[in-house]
């Protein structure tokens, strides 16, 4: 990754493959997606490490097969919350990560983390932000709480990590109607079906140098 600065802010521009690194707490589909996407030639990323929270998540299997390193790290190998969030940032920078990626990550982003990857950590919501999100919406809770709400359009929105669950600038957004015969599992499927093409087309932004941050606020280019 390289960095130039403008006056305003910092403008990231690329010229070699991006390294990412991703938190996961769960199956991986979506970390799956980016895998796939590279594997096949049309992402210019690659993923340098897994850290989960779950020793049985499926993420980590999943990291495992494709010859990725994948880590354990949780409140039972580091009970100190202190020392998780060194232990992370320690494994990201020997990495030589420059992006993280939360793929079902469902705790918070320590502040060492956090500060040292500044605007340059994204999340996935199945929702289109501000709507339902916040601490605890989640998973399935999402699509319950847009059906419950009467909402005729639902989506998925990548944006950018801050100290707030689901408040981060919004990188990108998918719209995905709500059909009246929609039961919370079956406007899962059609939500995460969006999600895995819009996280890789965020991540190919990135690589392509189309991103740029000034002052916290974002400016990006999807074709």
């Amino acid at each position: 990754m390289f960095f130039r600065k403008d006056g305003h802010g910092v403008v990231m521009t690329r010229h070699k493959t991006v390294i990412v690194g991703v938190l996961a707490s769960g199956g991986g589909t979506n970390m799956q997606a980016i895998i796939d996407r590279i594997e096949a030639g049309s992402l210019n990323a690659r993923i340098a490490a897994v850290v989960g929270n779950n020793s049985g998540a499926g993420a980590l299997d999943r990291a495992r097969r494709h010859g990725i390193p994948a880590f354990h790290l949780s409140r039972l190998t580091h009970p100190v919350p202190d020392d998780l969030d060194r232990a992370m940032l320690n494994i990201l920078q020997t990495h030589n990560v420059e992006w993280l990626v939360l793929a079902g990550y469902m705790r918070p982003v320590g502040a060492k983390t956090l500060a040292a990857y500044r605007d340059r950590i994204l999340n996935i919501h199945p929702a289109l932000l501000p709507k339902f999100g916040g601490e605890g919406m989640y998973g399935i809770r999402v699509h319950e709480a847009v059906l419950e709400a009467g909402e005729t359009e639902s989506g998925v929105t990548v944006h950018l990590v801050t100290e707030e669950y689901d408040t981060g600038p919004i990188l990108a957004q998918r719209r995905v109607p709500v059909l009246k015969t929609d039961t919370p599992e079956t406007l899962q499927q059609r939500v995460l079906a969006e999600e895995h093409r819009i996280y890789g087309d965020v991540i190919a932004v990135i690589a392509d140098g189309r991103l740029t941050v000034r002052n916290g606020c974002p400016s990006v280019r999807i074709d």
